[in-house]
């Protein structure tokens, strides 16, 4: 079992950045699933405790867990809604990699997040059509991140052809067009929330990729917290824990002694050593007579 976790995160830590967040997304979602089934098995449910870190779209809720702004874009309901994220954000996460850095693709896959999470709260709370629903309304998923990677990509180099199953060749600002065109025209339907969110998220997409057409990087504020935090939680676990101070005596007699025979041995043996060259010459010497003569001619 260590070995497997060995390798888990060997993998994680050599995989590129579209890969180490599909690791995490998988992971979180592993856990929720043990979690709930656990809390199953006593007769009760763990939606409430997911709900924690679920995006809630009545602001009054929201107050009282600020941090699921965050964790919303790593929580899936199920696991087709988890497979079909992560082909996505694998797929475009590769491409994304042609033209950008591995540095920017984190820092948009939470900017894009945060344009989702704040768009499908401010539609919720303004909209009278969401009046009902804004209650009991609740975001998850990696899906405005996903369009955020995927409309930047476009942007970036909207001639691209990536080939896809049935359709043959087909340029990236079709795919992206389609896909925000879908969104635009469910954003009514059961799943409002969430075509409002991956609205959010190609906005975010193009904010970024406009952003960088002008030298400017609108996630350079993500990465650097993210770095303040990354150094903070290495800096914890490298500093050394303060040892207890061990009082030591030492008997001065008998480390003098000790001190006094062992050079007395060494001179003994020295001179016998010296007595038999003088007797027989340097060829009967052995090889440890030969090293201690030559180790006492240094001192």
């Amino acid at each position: 079992m260590g070995s497997f976790f060995t390798n888990i995160k060997q993998a994680y830590q050599q995989g590129r950045m579209p890969m180490r967040f599909i690791y995490i997304n998988v992971g979180v979602f592993i856990l929720a699933f043990l979690l709930n089934t656990l809390l199953m098995l006593f007769n009760q449910s763990g939606a409430g405790i997911l709900r924690l870190f679920e995006l809630p779209a009545w602001m009054e809720i929201f107050f009282y867990q600020p941090w699921s702004i965050l964790t919303y874009m790593f929580m899936h309901a199920d696991i087709f809604h988890l497979l079909f994220n992560m082909l996505w954000l694998y797929w475009f996460g590769q491409l994304f990699l042609y033209f950008y850095s591995e540095r920017s693709f984190c820092g948009l896959y939470f900017f894009g997040g945060l344009c989702g999470g704040a768009l499908y709260m401010l539609f919720y709370n303004i909209f009278p059509y969401f009046n009902q629903a804004v209650y009991t309304s609740y975001l998850l998923g990696a899906s405005a991140s996903v369009l955020a990677i995927t409309v930047a990509t476009a942007v970036k180099e909207p001639d691209f052809r990536v080939r896809l199953l049935f359709f043959g060749n087909v340029r990236l600002k079709y795919i992206a067009l389609i896909m925000v065109g879908i969104d635009l025209l469910m954003m009514t339907s059961g799943n409002a929330g969430g075509h409002i969110a991956h609205l959010g998220g190609a906005l975010g997409g193009l904010w970024f990729a406009l952003s960088m057409r002008r030298g400017h990087d609108v996630t350079k504020w993500i990465n650097f917290l993210i770095d303040k935090i990354v150094n903070l939680f290495s800096w914890i676990s490298k500093r050394p824990q303060k040892r207890p101070k061990m009082k030591v005596h030492y008997n001065s007699r008998e480390k003098d002694y000790d001190y006094n025979a062992r050079k007395k041995a060494q001179s003994e043996e020295i001179d016998r050593i010296l007595d038999k060259l003088k007797k027989s010459g340097y060829g009967s010497l052995t090889t440890d007579e030969k090293k201690s003569l030559f180790d006492a001619s240094k001192k």
